[in-house]
């Protein structure tokens, strides 16, 4: 068995192309530039590198040649990427591909390309994680002003979200990807607990020693700040509309969904911090 990883490079594409070669199981990591063909871990199945490109229609086919699964994170900034996807999900289906798992969101609605997945695969799987624990780690600009500026900034209010380790979204990914059977609909993951942005600048301070208070801005504010950081100006729109989301209450929730999947609980973002 081979599974076709989009976005391998990414937050959650990385961590499932690790889970999958602990688990034996083959990779196609795609990518822009691809690097070369290597054997990686004891154990671990092989893991080959392709090159795929959303601009590029040219590079579906081989992509997903020979492949069983994919994994598919939509082409980033897009706001309708649907256009983009549909001959990419021809080319698998011409290809014999059985299984897709979508990375979308628990912001957005299953709609437009998630509703059609049926039609070019028997397994299919819209994974809709909340927002990631790791968008205060890294480079992501809440990292960023927290270690810059000592804060985190949002338009959020006291909207809380139950922030998701990323390990958690991979995990899910790969029983539904690799397992023995492929659950056929909507996934929403979160975390275990839902933290407005105040629990979490307090648990940022505890954990790294320095105070990190939460700013808060209006959704206006928040999508010319987005610009000023280089995000496309309806896509920093889209995103600054989420933020106005949570603060009406639309992530303040939680479902068992990843116990259900991989056997164990979800991880806290304590956790995540810790680890």
């Amino acid at each position: 068995m081979t599974v076709l990883v989009l976005g391998a490079s990414g937050t959650t594409g990385s961590r499932l192309v690790r889970q999958l070669l602990e688990h034996d199981i083959s990779v196609r990591r795609a990518g822009r530039s691809p690097s070369a063909p290597s054997v990686h871990g004891r154990g671990a199945g092989a893991v080959a590198d392709v090159r795929f490109d959303w601009t590029d229609p040219a590079t579906f086919a081989p992509a997903v040649r020979d492949v069983h699964a994919v994994y598919v994170v939509a082409p980033p900034g897009v706001a309708d990427p649907e256009p983009i996807m549909i001959p990419f999900l021809v080319e698998a289906q011409r290809a014999g591909v059985q299984r897709v798992a979508l990375l979308s969101s628990s912001a957005i609605p299953v709609g437009g390309i998630g509703a059609r997945l049926a039609d070019f695969v028997p397994g299919w799987t819209i994974l809709r994680p909340t927002w990631f624990a790791s968008n205060f780690t890294g480079d992501h600009l809440h990292a960023r002003s927290a270690r810059a500026d000592g804060e985190i900034v949002s338009a959020t209010e006291d909207g809380r979200v139950p922030f998701i380790d990323p390990d958690d979204i991979a995990a899910v990914a790969r029983h539904v990807l690799a397992g023995p059977e492929a659950p056929c609909g909507d996934l929403v993951l979160t975390g275990p607990e839902p933290l407005t942005f105040d629990d979490v600048a307090a648990q940022l301070s505890a954990h790294t020693g320095r105070t990190v208070r939460h700013r808060r801005i209006s959704v206006t504010d928040l999508s010319a700040r987005l610009r000023g950081d280089g995000i496309p100006g309806a896509f920093a729109d889209l995103l600054a509309g989420m933020d106005a989301a949570i603060a009406q209450g639309a992530e303040d929730r939680t479902t068992s969904v990843v116990e259900e999947i991989t056997g164990r609980p979800a991880r806290s973002f304590r956790s995540f911090l810790s680890r």
